[in-house]
């Protein structure tokens, strides 16, 4: 299958690129900014003939901005082959559904799509990816879409464009909103948020990392967001106005006409035990974090700083709620605990593979008659202390019919080698192999 992504060179364009690679499509990707550099580096096809592409694409994806969809769309669906599909990738639906349904020919079919993430996700498992297809215009490809995202963990949601676009005014349209506007009035007050951090409960801290977490994404999106969804001025209005009546609430010091807007408030919400479950879970999760880092006090740990991507491997000296202190050799850093995270032990074995240089040692050895050197050798390989085995000889003119084996054992590259070296030995002495050259200690 030969598949365009137009905006395949942005965040979302490279994502899917990657992801229908992995599944056998063949790729090419366009993009205005002309990015051939990024294609390179997916190793796929930049269009530089972006009509010819279109034309002979089994499928055609347009992931661009909001604002343009609808003219891509206009640009592009007239050129597409019989019996292909177009689907674009967009936050809103109604828009851009309508504009395929209007300007792709009636032997090329649709499918307006929405997923609920953005390119930092590793994998669709878990990830929700809404579809609106529409009768009559996707009887032979929506099938085979929705099962590859499915069968790739995916939660498929089927909805039309209309009432996508009316739950979507208040999914991300509100809560963009509101967010936003909190982020705002910070700037407003003048409120200095690092330090808001040392009076911090977990509540507040998780609610400013969303505030941050919106704030530092491309305005352009969240502006298209907020002003292409007809939908979302209606919930501005509702939203202002309940601000305004909670507001003068507290003003006039009614305590009963506030207690009885969050008991209807509540009452609306229906589940708030299931909502107060779900957000334990959250604070107790950085909770056992930071509990994790205290314990690791003393200990070799590894530390990913989760913006940079630069991971700090030594000794935990000190951790208090703001910074944690890592040492090495004569190197100490201090990294703010909210900005990294501590890898797991196979995360940190990983790295330290990557990232030292592995001492090489040899170790021959008499192996028990009848016995299996490749099974040895997988004995070997499960020492924690092992980076990779391998056997590099095998002698079989042994007057005792034993079978001389040599494994080349590479070291983990911060662990004694002859310790290493020795204990390895040890456990082929425990197998009953006799070491060549000289007996266990």
């Amino acid at each position: 299958m030969k598949m365009l992504i137009i905006g395949g060179t942005g965040g979302m364009g490279q994502w899917f690129t990657k992801f229908f690679l992995h599944h056998d499509y063949e790729v090419i990707v366009w993009g205005s900014s002309g990015k051939t550099e990024i294609a390179d580096q997916m190793g796929v096809e930049f269009a530089s003939d972006l009509d010819k592409a279109i034309a002979e694409a089994d499928v055609v994806i347009i992931t661009v901005p909001i604002d343009i969809t609808a003219r891509v769309i206009r640009e592009t669906a007239p050129k597409m082959k019989q019996g292909s599909l177009l689907m674009d990738l967009t936050s809103i639906k109604a828009e851009p559904v309508n504009a395929m349904k209007e300007y792709a020919p009636e032997d090329v079919e649709i499918l307006g799509t929405h997923p609920m993430f953005g390119p930092s996700i590793p994998t669709l498992q878990g990830q929700i990816v809404i579809m609106s297809p529409i009768e009559g215009r996707c009887d032979r490809w929506f099938p085979i879409m929705h099962d590859l995202f499915e069968k790739s963990g995916a939660h498929i949601e089927i909805i039309d464009p209309e009432e996508h676009d009316r739950f979507v005014s208040v999914v991300q349209g509100l809560t963009h909103f509101a967010y936003i506007t909190i982020g705002t009035t910070f700037k407003s007050l003048d409120f200095d948020i690092s330090k808001s951090r040392r009076f911090m409960s977990p509540v507040y801290e998780i609610m400013v990392d969303f505030v941050g977490r919106i704030l530092g994404q491309n305005p352009y999106l969240y502006a298209h967001i907020q002003m292409k969804n007809e939908q979302v001025l209606k919930v501005h209005e509702a939203f202002i106005n309940e601000c305004r009546l909670l507001s003068n609430i507290v003003k006039e010091q009614d305590t009963e006409a506030f207690c009885n807007k969050m008991t209807e408030a509540a009452a609306h919400f229906k589940d708030t035990a299931s909502a107060l479950h779900r957000s334990d879970k959250l604070i107790n999760s950085k909770i056992a974090e930071f509990e994790e880092m205290i314990a690791s006090v003393g200990k070799e740990r590894g530390l990913l700083h989760n913006y940079s991507g630069v991971t700090h491997v030594g000794t935990i000296e000190k951790v208090t709620p703001r910074t944690v202190t890592i040492s090495r050799g004569d190197r100490t850093v201090s990294l703010r605990t909210e900005n990294v995270r501590l890898l797991s032990d196979a995360e940190l074995k990983k790295w330290k593979i990557g990232n030292l240089t592995h001492p090489v040692r040899d170790i021959s050895v008499l192996i028990p008659s009848g016995a299996d050197p490749e099974t040895i050798e997988k004995v070997i390989s499960c020492d924690e202390s092992i980076v990779s085995v391998s056997i590099i000889d095998i002698y079989s003119g042994i007057s005792d019919d034993r079978l001389s084996t040599t494994y080349r054992i590479t070291i983990l590259g911060d662990l004694p080698a002859a310790k290493v070296q020795k204990d390895i030995e040890n456990m082929l002495y425990g197998l009953g192999c006799s070491i060549r050259g000289h007996d266990p200690i």
